[in-house]
């Protein structure tokens, strides 16, 4: 899988400049409306990895292909993207108008945690089919963006994180399950929770020449610093599940996403997900997947 297109990458290719000041580190926002991007092309958009965060309002049809699901935009939508989760529209002819806004991690750096918000996390809802009511509403938000980044008010971007959070929160309403509280409230909740962010921590994988260090509930138990069995029991009370199934899924998670959208092949996948054997990858997800690795690679299945 190629490198993730970075924030510059996005205003080299899309925009044709890339803006002053922006560099690493240093916290970067911008709105976009989307027609400029639809109107002369009804080719995909690619299926690829970012570095900085997308919300896009978009007005149309398609099917998103987002992680490893697919997901069918009937009228219009509101969607998520960060920098974990690669994605792509399959088709970009049927979408009318749109507006969207890009930013770095480094925008919202010191100013709390981004990633907190169920709509920027890897299991989370990321894509909101929206009722007319809701579209007005969140159109509303980014017009008040287009706004406030062409004025000279000297703290407009903090007003800008308070209205790019708007648009998390009316999501976040939209769908009250996301919206439940995330902070962990006792010991069991805290370890579940520093596994989860160890684990994603790991993700995506984007260079075959690497490979994940942390396999096992072991693994993870010594960098937390507690007792495997201290882990384990933590995680089943706060997941339901064990820790070898949390692993499992999200390791067959990357497993998908890699057969189906990179070139590398079936030894290389196996290697930077962190089994010794090509063969112990094969019956790892044959396992779970009902199919050989190759086999899959070669169906085209969804």
């Amino acid at each position: 899988m190629s490198q993730p297109e970075t924030i510059t990458d996005f205003y080299r290719n899309k925009i044709g400049h890339v803006p002053a000041g922006l560099q690493d580190g240093v916290g970067h926002f911008n709105v976009f409306k989307l027609e400029p991007f639809i109107g002369k092309s009804a080719r995909p958009v690619p299926y690829s990895r970012r570095d900085y965060f997308k919300v896009m309002l978009v007005k149309g049809a398609g099917n998103i292909h987002y992680a490893n699901k697919v997901i069918p935009v009937h009228r219009q939508a509101l969607t998520f993207s960060n920098p974990q989760i690669p994605y792509k529209w399959d088709t970009t002819e049927h979408i009318s108008s749109g507006v969207f806004c890009v930013f770095n991690h480094a925008f919202f750096l010191n100013y709390g945690n981004i990633l907190q918000y169920d709509v920027f996390q890897p299991g989370g809802t990321h894509i909101f089919e929206l009722s007319d009511e809701h579209y007005d509403m969140i159109s509303k938000v980014y017009s008040r963006m287009f706004a406030e980044i062409e004025s000279d008010y000297t703290y407009k971007y903090d007003v800008l994180r308070n209205l790019m959070l708007e648009v998390v929160h009316t999501a976040l309403k939209m769908n009250p399950s996301a919206g439940s509280p995330s902070r962990p409230v006792n010991a069991s909740a805290r370890i579940s929770s520093l596994f989860l962010e160890l684990l994603e921590r790991q993700f995506p994988v984007d260079d075959e020449h690497r490979h994940i260090q942390l396999r096992t509930p072991s693994d993870f138990a010594r960098q937390l610093s507690v007792h495997v069995n201290h882990l384990n029991r933590a995680v089943k009370a706060v997941m339901q599940k064990t820790t070898s199934e949390i692993i499992a899924e999200r390791l067959v998670r990357e497993s998908v996403i890699l057969l189906r959208h990179s070139n590398w092949s079936v030894s290389e996948i196996a290697w930077a997900l962190g089994f010794s054997e090509t063969t112990h990858f094969n019956n790892f997800f044959k396992k779970h997947v009902q199919m050989s690795p190759l086999k899959y690679k070669n169906s085209g299945a969804p």
